[in-house]
């Protein structure tokens, strides 16, 4: 079964971060030494504080890479919303039609409508299926929605055609 397309860019991630941590950096590190006394030299310890973030960077990626990598995607529903499903809701205070993506946290972008299961209206709509209403409490007050329209997962990536490394 395919795997969730976040990995690609996570791995992209990863290997920019590696790239910079192995070539770009020991470049800047040995051109700092070159300055002198390093107890005084900041731009080597600048250098040194970046190749500690980029490794602590690059350790926490490799691990949810491993973690989502191991999430089998046959045990996402197919007829209810779950991760990586995009939702129509009908706001029934307002009469709006407003629609959001389930993501993982790394994708999650307010402007763009994409939240994660942890999000009160995700957390809500875990489980839910066409035509059921939905009540959430957000920071602005409770809501109500009715779930318009579904996609999930499975039905998105094989409209999309995605063909991910099996599992």
């Amino acid at each position: 079964m395919s795997e969730l397309p976040v990995l690609a860019r996570l791995r992209k991630e990863v290997e920019n971060l590696k790239r910079e941590l192995t070539v770009e950096l020991p470049r800047e590190l040995e051109r700092a030494r070159a300055h002198g006394d390093l107890s005084e030299n900041a731009e080597w310890a600048m250098a040194k504080q970046r190749q500690e973030f980029l490794r602590a960077r690059v350790s926490n990626l490799e691990a949810r890479v491993a973690e989502l990598s191991r999430l089998d995607l046959k045990s996402i529903p197919a007829d209810s919303v779950g991760l990586g499903s995009r939702v129509e809701l009908e706001d029934l205070d307002e009469g709006n039609l407003v629609a959001y993506e389930i993501v993982v946290p790394e994708e999650v972008d307010g402007a763009q409508n994409r939240i994660s299961l942890s999000s009160p209206l995700g957390r809500a709509l875990l489980g839910k299926s066409e035509g059921d209403e939905i009540d959430v409490k957000t920071p602005k007050g409770a809501r109500s929605y009715l779930l318009r329209r579904l996609s999930t997962i499975h039905a998105l990536l094989e409209a999309s055609g995605s063909e991910g490394r099996g599992r």
